[in-house]
């Protein structure tokens, strides 16, 4: 039995503008989400990389190779309709930050993380104004909640757009402070990928690399990446 797809019914897919924002029209026919809403978004730049999807598109439309388009859709359909439960739960990662549960043996991963993750955690101080102290051992800690109402304070800040692609690039770090750093563009996005996996490498190196894992972090790998073009795409001045 084979999987129904719809078919490409369109020509050409445009770029649109209007009180809105930017949307986008297949040969005049303005697109909408899943959920009916208009598919309208902050920034011609995002638009125009939607419509580069939609112009991809070959015989069957296959939203798997639409990345953009599903966050957009995401941002409309769901985030915009939760923005303060999405928010909250994006802040909350910053009292168990992946950057601040450390290993207490072997002394080499102890290292290893320190010198990784330390800088991390100064540059959260300097750049956020916040300092989150790390901690031995994998048992919750608490952090300085004026510097935990700081970040949910940051974060609450994002639009329905930012917040999407934050969601993303914090939930697939396991840190607040790297999704933030992604979004901010502190690092390299590669770099800071690596920072979410120092403890992942650290196995491999030690035991061999397991395939099927290594194919899990890649599909990862790409969704984080893919996170941070879709804030940056959507901050962009039209």
């Amino acid at each position: 039995m084979t999987e129904w797809a719809a078919k490409r019914f369109w020509t050409a897919a445009t770029v649109t503008e209007s009180d809105a924002g930017y949307g986008i029209a297949l040969d005049g026919r303005a697109v909408k989400t899943p959920a009916k809403a208009p598919l309208a978004v902050p920034t011609r730049a995002l638009a125009a990389a939607i419509a580069a999807e939609w112009n991809a598109v070959g015989e069957k439309i296959d939203p798997r190779i639409m990345p953009m388009t599903r966050s957009a859709n995401a941002a409309i359909d769901k985030v915009g309709h939760q923005h303060a439960e999405v928010a909250d739960m994006i802040a909350a990662y910053g009292e168990t930050d992946l950057l601040c549960y450390r290993a207490t043996s072997p002394q080499e991963l102890v290292l290893r993380q320190s010198e990784e993750w330390d800088p991390m955690l100064d540059w959260a101080h300097s750049a956020l104004g916040v300092r989150l102290r790390p901690v031995p051992g994998v048992m919750p800690v608490p952090q300085d909640p004026a510097a935990l109402d700081l970040l949910r304070v940051r974060v609450h800040a994002h639009d329905d757009f930012a917040l999407t692609a934050l969601h993303d690039l914090v939930a697939l770090s396991g840190s607040l402070i790297i999704g933030l750093a992604a979004t901010l563009e502190a690092r390299e996005i590669g770099a800071l990928w690596q920072l979410s996996r120092v403890d992942e490498a650290w196995q491999a190196e030690l035991w061999g690399a397991d395939d099927q894992a290594e194919e899990m972090a890649a599909v990862k790998r790409a969704a984080f990446f893919h996170a941070q073009a879709f804030f940056l795409l959507g901050s962009e001045d039209s």
